[in-house]
């Protein structure tokens, strides 16, 4: 498997093409496990997930089985969910409270923070070089946060939090700053689904504006019987698409459906009106008429390189995914909304979430079948590569392909080993060696 020969990024002509073996090969997919997901910082979860001391939910994180608490210190960690006696998971529910964990399997005893508490027969050890000091939980020792988001990472060399999400921390702080509280919450409940796909195909798929006016038609024609259609028409919905470092992209565009958090449509019904413009006035107050605006109106779909999207649409979407196989991938997805949000406005956000992003919405069945449909043209024969050269040497627009470009030239990167500087179509002055 020779990464560097899988991607035509040919600036100067305006072509980029993928090879679809990238989207077929186990060995690709080793590769991936190896330099991607063992090496990138993960999303594991949000702040608000872990309110009380003794909160846990159970993760699969970048293939590994992860335990992400709030100890009874109340400090958050990621404690790897195997037991260092014999290896059996030790915590076995998807979420809630406990003091303690306890394997199934001997009996080994932990408490919240990771520690050992006791085991059975403990006097078997006493003539031996056991040290119970040191057969606690394994602790994910690369674990940051930024703004309530919590990552992990398994590469002890991997540069910090920070500087990995780049011009992503813009984006979160504009999902943040929507509470006028201050906090965002993930909504409790969680969804889970898989798709036949290869899990690059989610990634391109949930930053392309490209597809929504075709594939999604039925939404729109749904939202014009509803008279919440704002703004009609064919084509792009207008806005722009950006490449965020390292990776990381998104398209931000107005769009023909209300958002929950300011910006009222006629679905929302006109007895909402004043109160969601009382709090977009609230917004400019805060954060001045600009950023108020943006916060409030703007839609932002971006991914986070590899496997995190957060969607800032009708709702707030924070989706993962993670392969099994070439053509299977496994996909989680929460709510975010702001901690105040209650009765009817909480209401209104999860009905917009339901309706589009749900797996039984608009939205999600659509992507699926679609993701679905390419994997199975990926078998046809006679055709080896996939175009991705929509929008080269002119200035993004939504429905461009740069986001797609700067994800597959990050990919290249960390298949190749090589870093890059510039995730553009520009023209860069090659690369160097990690």
């Amino acid at each position: 498997m020779q990464a560097e020969s899988l991607i035509v990024d040919d600036c100067e002509r305006g072509i980029f093409r993928v090879h679809r073996s990238t989207m077929t090969s186990e060995d690709v997919l080793a590769a991936e496990r190896e330099r991607i997901f063992s090496r990138c910082w993960l999303y594991v979860g949000h702040a608000s997930e872990l309110a009380e001391r003794g909160e846990y939910r159970r993760r699969s994180v970048g293939g590994r089985p992860l335990v992400f608490v709030r100890g009874k210190d109340g400090e958050i960690r990621v404690l790897y969910n195997t037991c260092p006696h014999r290896g059996a998971i030790v915590c076995r529910r998807d979420e809630g409270n406990a003091n303690t964990f306890q394997c199934f399997y001997h009996a080994w005893t932990f408490d919240n923070c990771g520690k050992l508490l006791g085991f059975p027969d403990e006097e078997g050890y006493a003539t031996t070089g056991f040290d119970r000091s040191k057969m606690g939980l394994g602790v994910v020792t690369r674990h940051e946060s930024y703004r309530d988001f919590h990552f992990v990472c398994f590469d002890d060399a991997a540069p910090s939090l920070g500087d990995y999400l780049a011009g992503t921390r813009e984006i979160l702080d504009l999902v943040a700053d929507q509470s006028l509280d201050g906090t965002m919450r993930v909504v409790s409940g969680t969804q889970r689904y898989s798709i036949r796909a290869n899990w690059k195909l989610l990634a391109e798929n949930s930053v392309d504006g490209y597809h929504a006016p075709p594939l999604h038609r039925s939404y729109l024609a749904y939202l014009q019987g509803t008279g919440a259609l704002l703004e009609a028409g064919k084509g792009a919905l207008g806005g722009g698409s950006t490449a965020l470092g390292n990776g990381h992209a998104m398209i931000e565009y107005r769009a023909p459906w209300g958002r929950p958090v300011a910006f009222w449509a006629p679905t929302f019904g006109e007895e909402s009106k004043r109160e969601i413009e009382q709090i977009r006035a609230e917004l400019c107050a805060r954060h001045g008429e600009e950023r108020g605006t943006r916060i409030a109106g703007s839609n932002r779909n971006m991914l986070v390189f590899p496997n995190l999207v957060v969607n800032d649409i009708m709702a707030v979407t924070i989706r993962t995914f993670y392969p099994i196989r070439p053509d299977f991938m496994e996909v989680t997805a929460w709510e975010l909304a702001p901690a105040e949000e209650s009765g009817e406005r909480l209401a209104r956000r999860l009905h917009n979430f339901l309706e589009f992003l749900g797996p039984g919405g608009f939205a999600t069945p659509d992507d699926v079948e679609a993701l679905d449909s390419c994997q199975i043209g990926f078998g046809a024969d006679g055709v080896a590569w996939s175009d991705m050269s929509r929008g080269m040497g002119r200035t993004p627009r939504m429905d461009d392909e740069l986001q797609m470009r700067s994800f597959w030239r990050e990919w290249q990167a960390r298949m190749t080993e090589t870093r890059r500087h510039d995730w553009s179509d520009r023209r860069t002055n090659g690369a160097r060696a990690r």
